[in-house]
């Protein structure tokens, strides 16, 4: 049998789904029951009857699975795959922030570890990061964190003033007003679509560009299948391609760099899910304490 085979064959055997993230290694999204963002993952596994969830991803993603099924075995076929973004933000560091302002409201991207979720008031993903912060009080201070440039797209766009914590994705850090201004130039028919993290995402000549889109990725999937134009620049991690180009072969994709790779999610090959389905490697065990007071900022979130 293939490697494709061998995985088949156990998931049926053992009960399990398989999860991988857009920005996986097109052979691992491939053999996916399930593609896309972290949150939307972890909420379709949750309602799967599923045993075990594989999550192809890096380990924050596989722990926000465990957080939501707390029922079910998540394993992680590497759980050295960390995440610049992830790691950038302490659950110290938020704890001595609400001290400074007890009445200020925590919002945290679901990009972030368990125990950073636990201090949180309320979770947000780059798709629905702007409702939340709109919905939230006026008149009450608000950290933003970890994604500085998602944080100053939101302020830039919603006119809120927030504190903002200092990190970001070492992928989407990079991309750069000057790779769109020259995107734009080389490629006068295509759409240019951004994800948020971007550090051009808060730019005013380009939020203020008819030609540019600042989207998440299943927002940006959907753009493009909504769409009549039949040229995208892709300014987010380049093998979200694969599932562009396979859900829209008469579409061309233009990466807005080609070196946008994210090392740590291409630790995940098919060998390691192989081994992990097959002896249950990696599995994802999460204080109990810290699991229960996690989830309820995701919940918070999926009820606003």
């Amino acid at each position: 049998m293939t490697i494709q085979e061998r995985i088949a064959k156990l998931k049926k055997e053992k009960n399990a789904v398989i999860l991988a993230h857009y920005y996986a290694r097109p052979e691992v999204q491939d053999i996916a029951d399930y593609l896309g963002d972290s949150l939307g993952l972890s909420k379709l596994a949750a309602g799967t009857d599923a045993d075990i969830i594989v999550f192809c991803g890096v380990h924050f993603m596989a722990e926000t699975a465990a957080i939501i099924s707390p029922q079910k075995t998540v394993l992680s076929p590497d759980p050295d795959a960390g995440c610049s973004l992830a790691d950038s933000a302490t659950a110290e560091g938020l704890v001595k922030w609400k001290k400074e302002h007890p009445d200020g409201i925590i919002v945290s991207y679901v990009n972030t570890t368990a125990a950073v979720k636990a201090v949180t008031d309320y979770c947000c993903t780059s798709a629905n990061a702007l409702e939340v912060i709109k919905a939230l009080s006026e008149d009450r201070p608000v950290l933003f964190g970890p994604d500085r440039n998602l944080g100053s797209y939101i302020s830039a766009v919603t006119g809120k003033k927030m504190d903002i914590w200092d990190g970001a994705c070492v992928v989407h850090d990079v991309m750069s007003t000057e790779m769109i201004d020259n995107a734009l130039r080389i490629h006068p028919e295509a759409d240019i679509l951004i994800h948020p993290e971007a550090a051009c995402s808060s730019d005013k000549s380009l939020l203020d560009n008819s030609r540019v889109y600042f989207y998440s990725t299943a927002g940006m999937l959907k753009h493009v299948a909504d769409s009549e134009k039949k040229e995208f620049v892709i300014a987010t991690e380049t093998d979200t391609i694969h599932s562009l180009e396979k859900e829209n072969a008469d579409k061309r994709f233009i990466p807005v760099s080609p070196c946008a790779v994210c090392a740590e999610m291409k630790k995940v090959t098919l060998e390691k899910v192989l081994d992990c389905l097959e002896n249950e490697t990696g599995k994802v065990i999460l204080d109990e304490e810290i699991s229960r007071k996690a989830l309820i900022p995701i919940e918070r979130m999926m009820a606003m």
